[in-house]
């Protein structure tokens, strides 16, 4: 339904306004009305940008459903009306695209969906894991202490996800000001040089011979350099999209010196934590498995986990697949063998979860130390080496005159 700006004289001659939603103006009149309101002015409320440009509106962040599940629990564990906690959730949310989304799962719910199902036309926002969690609170009659187990796990998977982003931006970083480096020098530093060294006469030294041609490429193809980096970004999506693109870089990610090891840690951390989740709010564990797979991320990981549902849909343990994937390490399938033979299995996985996010710290910390005189040298020797190979005929005339 639109929704309408109205102003009005109240019973007590005090002059209110507010916004309400009402199938036209007539039947909003009548309920201000009703409601003691007098010389009433309605008109409809202009559509915000958003409403024209899609693409302006804002997008709904971890964060958001994070803060959603934590205030919708308490809201829940208070005794407030499913309806009333989803409206009030609506009004109070910053989020302007996700205030709406909540708004239309309220009404969705009054038309007489389920919860779950409402949550379901989103799964962009809400994936299989969230909603099958809900899903299973409904069932269960314990939403509020589903909704926080949620947010508990997401706050800790965001705290996991933002570890790895921290150990990746800083290579990533130090190699794009290289190539900034690079490029400036070769565009702008070395023609002059160049110049000046076209004025000498005489043969360059190879290196500077090399810097020279490669300048002149540069200022002339530069639009080529970028056409090749662009068919190899294209080139690297569409094989990674196929099924033994995935295969092979999946299994090479895993088996990088030093991103390797980290990445192991974190599938068997965001598994464990995951899994734990589940298991703990009653969902079964062949379920929890089949949702955990597709979250991975990385197709090793989920082919392991979906031998390892194969294993348990035919009587067998849940450590024997786990094992030989070697991904999770002795200790790990050790625990979860023991968490299965006395029923503690979804206590076990969030003892496995707390111990390995500690070790992704640790790893961290540990990469970070060791990359950062790695990226110095690897920077410094760039440019420390175009700087040298520019001054090498400066050099030679130095000791000529010498």
């Amino acid at each position: 339904m639109p929704i309408y700006i109205w102003e009005g004289t109240s019973r007590k001659g005090e002059v209110k306004k507010g916004e309400m939603e009402a199938a036209d103006e007539l039947a909003l009149g009548a309920v201000l009305r009703r409601q003691g309101f007098k010389s009433v002015n309605i008109k409809k409320k202009p559509k915000d940008l958003e409403e024209y440009f899609p693409f302006l509106a804002a997008g709904v962040k971890e964060k958001n459903v994070v803060v959603f599940c934590r205030i919708f629990s308490t809201m829940i564990n208070a005794g407030l009306p499913l309806i009333q906690c989803l409206d009030l959730l609506s009004q109070q949310e910053s989020n302007k695209t996700f205030a709406k989304i909540i708004k239309q799962i309220k009404e969705d719910i009054e038309g007489g969906t389920s919860l779950t199902e409402a949550l379901k036309k989103y799964p962009k926002i809400f994936d299989d894991l969230f909603v099958n969690l809900i899903a299973a609170g409904e069932a269960g009659g314990v939403l509020d202490v589903v909704l926080e187990r949620l947010s508990n796990y997401m706050e800790k998977a965001m705290k996991l996800k933002s570890k790895v982003k921290g150990a990746m931006v800083y290579p990533i970083a130090v190699l794009v000001i290289s190539m900034l480096v690079v490029a400036v020098l070769l565009i702008k530093v070395i023609p002059v040089f160049a110049e000046m060294f076209a004025g000498l006469g005489g043969e360059l030294p190879g290196p500077t011979a090399f810097l020279v041609a490669a300048s002149e490429f540069a200022q002339g193809y530069w639009w080529l350099i970028l056409f090749i980096i662009g068919i190899i970004y294209f080139a690297f999506n569409r094989f990674y999209k196929t099924e033994k693109g995935r295969w092979t870089i999946d299994g090479l990610l895993l088996k990088l010196p030093l991103f390797g090891p980290l990445l192991k840690k974190v599938a068997v951390a965001k598994f464990s934590r995951t899994l734990s989740t589940m298991l703990s709010s009653g969902v079964p564990i062949l379920e929890g498995l089949s949702i955990v797979s597709k979250t991975s991320g990385n197709v090793i990981v989920e082919d392991a986990l979906m031998k390892t549902r194969q294993s348990i849909s035919e009587g067998e343990s849940i450590a024997g697949p786990l094992e030989a994937s070697g991904i999770f390490p002795p200790m790990v399938v050790q625990m979860i063998s023991v968490g299965e033979a006395t029923g503690a299995l979804d206590a076990m996985l969030s003892k496995i979860a707390d111990f390995y996010d500690d070790e992704v710290d640790a790893t961290v910390d540990a990469m970070m130390t060791l990359m950062e005189p790695l990226m110095i040298v690897f920077l410094g020797g760039i440019v420390g080496g175009m700087i040298v190979a520019m001054y090498l005929p400066i050099f030679k005339i130095a000791s000529v005159v010498g």
